[in-house]
């Protein structure tokens, strides 16, 4: 592979990245757009059209829906069963809870204090989510709101990346704020992506980075997406044995995994998971890096230390559910 170009644009509430030969550049950015428009359509909170939002208000009845939506529910259900619940997507109305009830940029940046805590459910609510796989419906009891977010994300990050990849005959690299896939032949020496925990931060900007020939990387901080209530800061990590925001020892956590939607599942429930996180990470034989509140970086499971030339290895490292 040559020299590579990248363009950008909005997308899912972030930036969208597209990285590739400069000859297929256009027609790989044309077909991830695509892909994007498809997941949002689908997958969007904030969409009144989406089919996320005619479930959520379906009252609790079946509601036919786009084979992509179910994709993205088993992927959301699937990640809540790897992490005994931790990443759960029936966090819909906590989110509303904690005042992120719209696109974030237009969040209020403070405002009063937040209503009083309701009890939360003892029950896993993401076990009571619906699929009629031969109707292509879903079903939500009433009270219960998914939010795919995270998940959703990921999965449009894979899908992208293998769809251009696919459609051009090249490699290529999609990223999605914080969760980057890629997919074709890597360049020589890998993709060269950096670890920051802000997605906006230029490769070039210095810092470290890691090698990646396959697979992907995703990014969870809660050092991004903040807003305050009375004073009290929040963000959009949400526990959902709480539904408050995650308050844990880690404010960033990076994995890399054999597809997005594993690596941020991963990061995800790291962050959720505190000071229990490296144990469970090394378990999975997933590579990472925590990053504690104080800004100390701790590299879990071969993750390459900056000092070396290694790759990350996502090749193994796939999430399973527990039998």
């Amino acid at each position: 592979m040559s020299s590579l170009a990248r363009t950008s644009f909005p997308a899912l509430g972030t930036t969208a990245v597209v990285v590739a030969e400069p000859d297929g550049l256009g027609a790989a950015t044309a077909v991830v757009a695509r892909v994007l428009e498809d997941i949002d359509r689908t997958c969007s909170r904030f969409r009144s059209d989406s089919d996320l939002s005619r479930v959520n208000d379906a009252g609790g009845a079946w509601t036919t829906v786009d084979r992509l939506f179910v994709e993205a529910v088993e992927a959301a259900l699937r990640a809540a069963a790897a992490t005994g619940g931790l990443v759960d997507p029936t966090l819909g109305e906590a989110m509303l809870r904690i005042g992120y009830d719209r696109d974030f940029p237009w969040i209020p940046p403070d405002g009063p204090a937040l209503p009083s805590a309701a009890p939360w459910l003892a029950a896993p609510t993401w076990r009571l989510i619906d699929i009629r796989h031969d109707r292509s419906q879903v079903r939500a009891p009433v009270g219960v709101r998914l939010d795919l977010g995270s998940t959703a994300k990921a999965l449009a990050a894979d899908r992208a990346a293998a769809r251009a990849a696919g459609a051009v005959a090249i490699g290529v690299l999609v990223a999605l704020g914080g969760d980057i896939a890629v997919a074709g032949q890597a360049p020589v020496g890998g993709w060269r992506v950096l670890a920051a925990e802000d997605h906006a931060t230029p490769v070039d900007a210095g810092g470290e980075m890691i090698s990646l020939t396959e697979g992907a990387v995703a990014t969870s901080s809660v050092m991004l997406r903040r807003w305050t209530r009375d004073g009290i800061g929040l963000h959009h990590l949400v526990d959902p044995r709480t539904g408050r925001p995650a308050d844990g020892p880690w404010r960033t956590a990076s994995v890399a995994a054999a597809t997005c939607v594993d690596a941020n599942i991963a990061a995800t429930a790291a962050i959720l998971l505190g000071s229990a996180a490296k144990a469970w990470l090394v378990e999975r034989g997933l590579a990472a890096r925590l990053v504690s509140r104080e800004g100390t970086a701790t590299r879990v499971a071969g993750w390459p230390d900056p000092a070396s030339t290694a790759t990350a290895s996502p090749e193994t490292a796939r999430m399973a559910v527990p039998a």
